[in-house]
């Protein structure tokens, strides 16, 4: 890899924006390798924190987090994506912008953080200490500032940078978690370990934009608090909606059940959350592109984005039949027998995989084209619908009934999102679908021969990926093709 890194086509395609296509896959890159890297890291003292901590244990540090993570949303109002497109469009307004939509940014967190401190007691009957209240108020703070200021990382193409930061606060989790959880295992002391984190994340994303940061005051413009508002809270909504689809249901088997649902739930979930990161790689490296191309080129929009909306599905597919196939290995494996009543949810979780890829890059090409409003009455409806299945299904079936009342959801709002882009844009999947659902069928029919056999689970899975891979070369995958002569190209 050292030696790799001296060709200098390589270091050109790594670090440098030399054209559309590149930039994309190069941004796509970063954002992927730092997520992808920085999250295996924390699967470490996931798998290690539930085994030891118990499904109670578990449970009440599950909560705290799922409710932390609905409450960034609030903090952000849909502020850091508003300042991505701006930014990109506009070099003379980057730092206006940067600047006003940091003061925002600080009123709303210091709300949020209220809410936490003095309201969390209030809304659960999960008992919880002081300490971890505490906790989960410094890792809220640190955290939606560490991820506020990644944004100008994106505006600017520039996400090796924040593959850079969130590798280094991933690892002081994983390193002070471990450290904690080995001399005083409880929920605080894990929480503790994530604030921790995201505080040596925070500094070095501050230390990066140092020049912005020190201009916040100075270049801060009150004319433009009211349209930047205007602009976000439309996509607030698209937050909220897929916040309340990832934690809500955490939130609420709370109400309904003790800790322990709550962590077999979690062991679940969390999975999937995780695999809900890749597309948002691929949006991460798409946005700022599709920003500026509604203003150039709507042909080439509608090609990039149609490349898109194919990369998430072509790897959409294997991963969700492959869960179905093995999610009592699983859970197994990673978490121990005593978390195999999560096995039913994450296979039906699994399912969402599907929706929630592509949907992903449509929401996105939707906003790009400031064409969010038309959104809002679908994350309205979803968001409410969402609710009230929990509130029947998570009675009625247990933990299972919140992994349907989540994929019921996202089936019907990915529905409507993506006859609303067919509106506002002729894009067609026509030819780029075949072939990855035929690989995905070859793939089943390896796995499922070796599951009765009763081969290992490391074994299956590198097998099953090769499968699938070699159909999708074998069969020429138009996508696949696309991509390797766009890597080949600026190769040489």
């Amino acid at each position: 890899m050292i030696r790799d890194m001296t060709n200098p086509g390589l270091r050109r395609f790594l670090f440098k924006n030399t054209s559309t296509s590149q930039t994309i896959v190069k941004n796509t890159f970063w954002l992927s390798f730092g997520e992808i890297t920085g999250r295996l890291l924390r699967v470490a003292i996931i798998v290690f924190a539930a085994r030891i901590l118990g499904a109670s244990g578990w449970g009440t540090f599950s909560y705290m987090t799922s409710l932390a993570a609905i409450l960034t949303v609030f903090s952000d109002v849909g502020v850091s994506g508003v300042l991505i497109r701006e930014a990109a469009k506009s070099e003379e307004t980057k730092r206006t912008y940067f600047a006003t939509s940091s003061v925002i940014k600080f009123v709303l967190i210091i709300a949020s953080l209220a809410f936490i401190l003095l309201g969390t007691d209030y809304i659960t009957g999960i008992p919880l200490s002081r300490n971890i209240i505490y906790a989960t108020g410094a890792l809220f703070v640190f955290d939606s500032l560490r991820r506020f200021g990644t944004s100008l990382f994106r505006a600017e193409e520039r996400m090796e940078l924040e593959a850079l930061t969130n590798i280094v606060t991933q690892v002081i989790i994983v390193g002070v978690g471990f450290l904690i959880l080995f001399t005083a295992p409880s929920p605080e002391s894990l929480a503790v370990a994530y604030a921790v984190g995201a505080g040596v994340g925070l500094f070095i994303t501050t230390y990066f934009l140092r020049d912005y940061v020190s201009k916040i005051f100075s270049q801060f413009d009150r004319a433009l608090v009211g349209p930047i508002i205007s602009a976000a809270w439309p996509m607030t909504l698209a937050s909220v909606f897929g916040v309340l689809l990832v934690n809500i249901d955490t939130v609420m088997i709370g109400w309904f059940y003790d800790a322990s649902r709550v962590g077999f739930y979690s062991a679940a979930q969390k999975p999937i959350a995780f695999l809900y990161l890749l597309p948002a790689f691929i949006v991460g490296g798409l946005f700022p592109a599709l920003a500026r191309l509604t203003q150039k080129s709507m042909a080439e929009f509608t090609r990039v984005l149609e490349r898109g909306i194919a990369t998430t599905t072509l790897i959409a597919y294997p991963i969700t039949l492959g869960i179905v196939l093995t999610a009592d290995q699983i859970v197994s494996i990673f978490y121990g027998n005593e978390y195999l009543p999560a096995a039913l949810s994450m296979q039906v979780l699994a399912l969402s995989v599907l929706v929630t890829f592509p949907v992903t890059v449509i929401i996105h090409a939707i906003f790009a084209q400031n064409r969010q409003k038309e959104m809002v009455p679908i994350w309205v409806i979803g968001a409410l619908v969402n609710v009230g299945l929990n509130l029947c299904l998570i009675p009625a079936l247990g933990i299972t009934g919140a992994a349907w009342a989540s994929l019921i959801t996202q089936i019907g709002t990915g529905v409507f999102m993506w006859r609303k882009l067919k509106q506002i844009n002729s894009f067609s999947l026509k030819g780029r679908l075949g072939v990855p659902i035929l690989a995905t069928v070859l793939m089943g029919l390896a796995v499922v021969p070796m599951q009765s056999l009763h081969i290992s689970f490391f074994i299956v899975v590198p097998i099953a990926f090769v499968v699938y891979f070699f159909a999708l070369h074998v069969f020429k995958d138009r996508t696949l093709l696309e991509i390797k002569e766009l890597i080949q190209k600026h190769d040489s």
